[in-house]
């Protein structure tokens, strides 16, 4: 419920701030005072495009019970601010949010009816008028609902996946025969972990071997002073076991120099440089022999995915056609249940209707391809009328007849505003729509702009919109003034002393 409207500097409005009540909400005022301008504004915080802005405008609310947002933190009463200033911006409860949100947040709670829109008679929203009805008095069929949307999703993924692997079908040969390529490449040249390690160090041997060779040759002259060396250590009576060691050491390392270099006379240098080439080229590729290594085992869990992929497909195919079976019928399961309480709206609907002068109503369902909603396509008729060739004021009425015939089944109730939904109509028919929107009144909070007496006189709480100088005002109005503003309604800005009988007559 809408509690309360603070406005500042809207077109012709330099300041307003209303409270309001439950139930019917209306107003009046002459052509041209600000009426629209004003209901523009409400919308228009409820993300409804609407004409202009204000430089500020705040709507208090209570909270919907089932109003929930994971990104937007709501208090129990809920503001929502509009700021013009370059831009226009929309805060919910202290919080930037966008136009877009705010009308996806509010639109299950603030609806709008306006003789200008056609729209509410989709074969979508029209069964899901009579899943609500269904919903609130049969726990049968909620669970049959349950049931075939929890399976369409499942049937769903598993056709998407069908359909992904029929697109890769003609990719699967080039993917396949890419897999083994890179596979076989990397099987052919066997890299070993460290392996290039190992031959860049023999190969800076071999770069360095001969020139070793040639400085060794000139330094084995050292063991033919050897001998004296040691002679000299005897003579002088000192220990020449350190120099002895060292010999033996330098010994041991020419000896080891020696057989290396025979060991690489034996070697293949070519053999060598062209192996090298070979695992740079793949740490090139891919990083690192185990980075090369691992890429190789990847391409052969893909290659044993692939194998795999027409027995994933025949699966995949038997069970979409079992379940699309299945699905198919639990589909005319839920389009029996729904035909059946078609009927018994359409029985609800002759005498709301017939209050509103209208035709008789009838749903006419057709199949369609089954889908998350089933197999039904939805449409109406009124008296052999289709929908789409109603008028505006048709049109409306039976909305509102709808409306009134699920109160009840539709917990939600909510915010319901009226746009000029009275004008352009007969006396009976502005009666018939006053008591409808009256009775509508009970579940739904309801704003309303009126220039008829009837719903006026049924308002639970009455505004006048007006001018003073050019300047749009907003007022209360307490019972006597009702009865002027009606009577001004009927008999214009003089009204006469019949006019304001009938206006009491009206309101009592």
């Amino acid at each position: 419920m809408i509690e309360r409207l603070y406005l500042r500097e809207l077109v012709t409005f330099s300041e307003v701030e209303v409270e309001f009540e439950k139930g019917l909400v209306v107003f009046t005022g002459p052509s041209g005072a600000g009426k629209s301008v004003l209901m523009s504004a409400i919308l228009s915080s409820f993300g409804h495009t609407a004409s202009g802005a204000a430089s500020l405008c705040e709507v208090n609310l209570s909270k919907p019970e089932s109003l929930e947002s994971e990104v937007y933190t709501l208090e129990e009463e809920v503001t929502i601010k509009t700021l013009k200033k370059e831009k226009v911006r929309h805060y919910l409860d202290g919080q930037n949010v966008s136009k877009k949100v705010l009308r996806e947040l509010f639109s299950p709670y603030v609806q709008y009816l306006s003789v200008r829109d056609k729209g509410g008679f989709e074969s979508e929203k029209l069964l899901a008028m009579i899943e609500s009805a269904l919903f609130a008095k049969d726990k049968t069929y909620k669970k049959l609902s349950k049931e075939y949307r929890k399976r369409y999703a499942v049937y769903r993924d598993q056709l998407s996946k069908l359909n992904k692997i029929k697109e890769d079908e003609s990719k699967l040969a080039e993917l396949i025969e890419f897999a083994r390529f890179e596979v076989e490449k990397i099987e052919k040249i066997d890299p070993k972990p460290g392996e290039d390690e190992g031959l860049m160090q023999v190969k800076q041997q071999l770069s360095r071997i001969d020139k070793i060779k040639e400085v060794m040759q000139q330094a084995t002259a050292i063991f033919d002073a050897e001998a004296s060396v040691q002679e000299v250590y005897r003579l002088l009576d000192k220990d020449a076991s350190v120099f002895t060691d060292a010999m033996n050491q330098v010994r041991a390392d020419f000896e080891e120099t020696e057989t290396l270099a025979e060991e690489l006379e034996e070697m293949d240098v070519e053999q060598i440089l062209d192996r090298l080439s070979d695992l740079t080229t793949l740490k090139n590729r891919y990083g690192s022999i185990e980075e090369a290594l691992f890429y190789k085992e990847e391409k052969k869990k893909e290659l044993a995915g692939y194998e795999n992929i027409e027995q994933d497909k025949s699966m995949l195919e038997n069970f979409i056609m079992m379940e699309a079976g299945e699905l198919r019928i639990l589909a005319q399961q839920l389009s029996s249940y729904r035909q059946k309480e078609a009927r018994v709206i359409e029985e609800k609907l002759k005498e709301y209707l017939s209050a509103l002068k209208l035709p008789a109503l009838s749903f006419v369902f057709s199949p369609k391809p089954f889908d998350e909603s089933g197999s039904d396509l939805c449409d109406v008729l009124l008296g052999g009328s289709r929908a789409d060739t109603l008028s505006g004021g048709e049109f409306n009425r039976v909305r509102l007849a709808l409306m009134a015939s699920t109160i009840g089944t539709e917990k939600r109730g909510g915010v319901l505003i009226l746009d000029e939904i009275d004008a352009n109509v007969s006396g009976d028919e502005s009666i018939a729509i006053a008591e409808m929107i009256s009775r509508l009144s009970k579940a739904y909070q309801i704003f309303a702009i009126s220039h008829q007496p009837h719903l006026s006189a049924k308002a639970d709480q009455h505004f006048v919109v007006y001018k003073e100088a050019q300047k749009s005002e907003v007022r209360g109005l307490d019972d006597q003034e009702r009865i002027q503003e009606i009577a001004r309604i009927i008999a214009g800005e003089n009204p006469t002393s019949q006019a304001l009988e009938f206006a009491k007559k009206l309101r009592s």
